[in-house]
């Protein structure tokens, strides 16, 4: 190469980095524990020191996950009385759902979860899918609570979402935890 081309390239590749540096993308930086408070600079630059991730939006994540415990249900709260509009509504409905097992029947500290996924329609896509039960619990008992969480949601079904809300939580996974914490000896 010539000296004459290599000025060239010189000025091209110049040109170009300011040209990139003449519009920053917004971003956010993940910064050290040296940088101190309020380290989230605005842009991404080629000359900034730390590591820069392109600010956007994160999805839901691969599932919504619930938690219910028997005795935050005991006093049975009412069901919404609304079409179901936010994840707040559809687990506040599912915890109203809960009925579980009679005393006589249960296992304190009995731990089920499920997965389940529903249509936008509302309707389940299939039964409910049992991911976790608590080691050691007798089989008898696995299948008590195994009754008791579907009578519990298929008693609920449909569930009444809107359009909107409907779309978006079609298909997606709903891992529901149910946690059995009553005192079974006041009962």
């Amino acid at each position: 190469m010539t000296l004459n081309s290599r000025s060239i390239l010189l000025a091209i590749a110049l040109a170009l980095g300011s040209f990139a540096a003449s519009a920053p993308a917004q971003a956010v930086t993940m910064c050290g524990l040296l940088d101190g408070p309020g380290c989230v600079p605005t842009y991404c630059s080629v000359t900034d020191p730390h590591t820069c991730l392109p600010d956007q939006d994160f999805p839901f994540g691969d599932n919504l996950r619930l938690t219910i415990d028997t005795r935050s249900t005991e006093a049975a709260p009412p069901k919404p009385d609304h079409d179901l509009n936010t994840l707040h509504d559809l687990f506040f409905m599912l915890r109203a759902c809960w009925t579980p097992p009679a005393a006589d029947e249960a296992l304190k500290g009995m731990q089920m979860t499920v997965r389940v996924s529903y249509k936008r329609s509302g309707d389940m896509i299939s039964a409910p899918q049992l991911t976790y039960v608590l080691e050691g619990a007798a089989p008898q008992i696995r299948d008590t609570y195994r009754d008791a969480i579907d009578n519990s949601l298929s008693s609920c079904a449909p569930l009444h979402f809107t359009n909107g809300f409907g779309g978006a939580i079609a298909g997606r996974p709903i891992m529901i935890r149910y946690v059995d914490d009553r005192d079974l000896t006041k009962q």
